[in-house]
């Protein structure tokens, strides 16, 4: 039965059937075949999975991430990023990391990321020289740090179904986001010395404190966003629910009264954007919670569990297993879902060997988020490559440089545990 459900998720995903329908398809046949169970179930896990206090949040940061967009505030950190590293060699593709890294302190998506500092950064991109599918690779790969540092949904979500305090996770989010964006900017700084390289010409080489203080004026208030929301975690000031209502009005306000890009009437469709997006997330929320609580029934935890840990009694071997499985599965199931449906498997692990819940937290956000970049289904390269107006096949081939360093920096964090669990000790304890 367990192998005909997963065979039969897989199926559907592979023939374009959308992952909401295929997921809650397959758990309700599974529901309806067990025969012994009430239909009625369905819906009843539906709603069980979705209620929760700590998914208040999600709203919250897709709206923000909206209004930042919409309000000028995604185009002045990307402009700010340009000064801060626009100078070096392969200069758009760092300021493109580094957007990234500032944007992420505003919205708590990867394909929002991708999307937003992908659109803005890939016309110039192309106006240099850049080949579409090194465009959309990188708009992609960088992307992924929007799940990582906080705010983050994907923290969200498995930090409300695993039980693991939502704040403990967005800190623990940060150091491991700030080692791929460096780790993302040495793969651009090798790619600068190919002879194919677009950007050879070096404008200074050199870090200019005249042109950021020069540039301040225009941009301190949209560096300021990411500061405030972070800063309030960080001192306990708001909770991570209370920091995305801080972030709807702070985006609201600097979007309709200092860029003045927002009127009252771009409201209705803003609202109607988050709404649809938060639809989007809900819904593949509540299927897969549906199809976990089934999986459950089915004694998939405790028979996947019990194998992974009958493999070794060394945590480390058990760990690196568990990573591998999510990883293969994230290539060709949306990588929330599957987060979504392992997490009590997760959860059984992390408990056998005594390992910390945000340093397990961050490792399964982490693995979850490099497969949402790793063909065949890979749901921010497709976003990433319908903007740089390139092909998937394209995209693919100029990939695997970046997804070899999001998987080196997964590979640090494991090694080197306190990357994830120093700043929440030192904040939380």
């Amino acid at each position: 039965m367990l192998g005909g459900l997963f065979i039969a998720l897989l199926l559907l995903i592979l023939i374009g059937v959308p992952v909401v329908t295929a997921i809650g398809a397959v758990a309700l046949g599974g529901i309806l075949l067990m025969g012994e169970l009430n239909p009625v179930e369905f819906p009843r896990k539906m709603f069980a999975a979705v209620d929760s206090f700590s998914l208040l949040a999600l709203p919250y940061f897709i709206l923000a991430g909206e209004l930042m967009v919409r309000g000028g505030i995604s185009r002045k950190l990307v402009e700010f990023a340009e000064t801060l590293v626009g100078q070096f060699r392969g200069g758009l593709g760092h300021a493109t990391i580094l957007a990234n890294v500032i944007f992420a302190n505003v919205t708590g998506s990867s394909a929002a990321a991708t999307s937003a500092i992908g659109s803005l950064m890939a016309p110039d991109m192309r106006a240099r020289g850049y080949k579409p599918g090194f465009i959309a690779s990188l708009a992609a790969t960088s992307g992924v740090i929007g799940a990582i540092i906080p705010p983050s949904m994907v923290m969200v979500v498995y930090g409300a179904m695993a039980g693991v305090s939502i704040a403990g996770l967005f800190l623990g989010g940060i150091l491991p986001g700030l080692l791929i964006s460096v780790l993302l900017m040495g793969t651009i700084h090798l790619h600068s010395f190919h002879s194919s390289f677009p950007e050879l010409r070096v404008v200074s080489g050199r870090f200019s404190a005249r042109a950021v203080l020069e540039a301040m004026p225009r941009v301190w208030v949209a560096v300021l966003a990411p500061v405030l929301i972070l800063g309030g975690i960080m001192i306990g000031a708001f909770t991570a629910t209370e920091a995305g209502v801080v972030a709807c009005f702070y985006s609201l306000v600097v979007s309709m009264f200092v860029y003045r890009q927002v009127q009252l009437r771009d409201l209705p469709r803003i609202l109607l954007n988050a709404a649809v997006t938060t639809t989007v997330v809900l819904a593949i929320i509540a299927v897969a919670g549906a199809l976990g609580w089934l999986l459950t029934y089915l004694n998939f935890t405790a028979t996947v569990g019990d194998w992974m840990l009958g493999i070794s009694d060394r945590g480390w071997v058990v760990l690196l297993t568990l990573l591998g499985t999510m990883l293969v599965l994230t290539m060709f199931i949306e990588s929330l879902a599957v987060l979504i449906i392992l997490t009590p498997l997760i959860v059984k692990i992390g408990a056998s060997f005594g390992y910390d819940p945000i340093y397990l937290g961050i490792l399964m956000v982490m693995v979850t988020q490099i497969g949402g970049t790793t063909p065949p289904v890979a749901v921010v390269l497709f976003v990433a490559t319908s903007i740089s107006g390139g092909t998937y096949t394209e995209t693919i081939r100029h990939c695997w440089p970046f997804v070899l360093a999001l998987i080196l920096g997964l590979a640090i964090v494991i090694l080197f545990p306190w990357l994830a669990t120093y700043i929440p000790g030192a904040f939380l304890s």
